[in-house]
């Protein structure tokens, strides 16, 4: 018996996934996943929150990028939704034609979650490599960690793993110290 080929997604097989689901085309699939925990919210934004002052405005620091929160980039035929992504702004393009952006960043930061962890490390993380994405960080709420890697002769290398409540300085935003505890949402019974 032959084997029918699947048909590969297209961008437009996004506009039929439930609006509270995020929709990624990843080597021709369809992925939808439901929007993110308390967690992984709390630590993406108080991350973002971080960076974009002292990056974004250059209010101390030293300005020149651009960072938005869950980004569509094109990656060749993949679209993928990464937590954060920043681009130095002489490279950002912005489209009038489409939703997605076509260039791809110069940082990258994936928050991991249960359903997303291996998804995030092992389809996401190569097809970031494989566009010349230069940096690429890992933030797990759960385990309160973050892994910083940069891309080298194609690869990524370990630049430094992070946990608790570390004070980190780390490429591409080494110039502002990022306090980890303030990314972990800790409640007042939990305390």
């Amino acid at each position: 018996m032959a084997e029918t080929a699947s048909r590969r997604a297209t961008y437009d097989d996004l506009y039929n996934i439930p609006e509270n689901m995020i929709g990624e085309i990843i080597d021709g699939e369809l992925i939808a996943t439901p929007r993110p925990s308390t967690d992984h919210v709390f630590s993406a934004s108080t991350l973002g929150s971080e960076i974009l002052f002292p990056y974004h405005f250059g209010r101390g620091g030293p300005g020149g990028w651009i960072i938005l929160d869950e980004p569509e980039i094109a990656f060749g035929e993949n679209i993928l939704v990464p937590d954060l992504a920043g681009w130095k702004r002489d490279r950002f393009a912005k489209s009038k034609d489409h939703n997605w952006i076509s260039v791809s960043p110069d940082w990258v930061c994936e928050i991991l979650s249960p359903g997303t962890f291996r998804r995030d490390k092992i389809q996401k993380m190569p097809i970031y490599a494989q566009y010349g994405v230069p940096h690429f960080w890992l933030v797990d709420p759960m385990a309160r960690t973050l892994e910083t890697y940069r891309l080298e002769s194609g690869k990524w290398t370990v630049m430094g793993v992070f946990a608790d409540n570390d004070k980190v300085r780390a490429e591409p935003f080494q110039e502002i110290e990022i306090e980890l505890g303030n990314l972990w949402l800790v409640l007042p019974e939990e305390k």
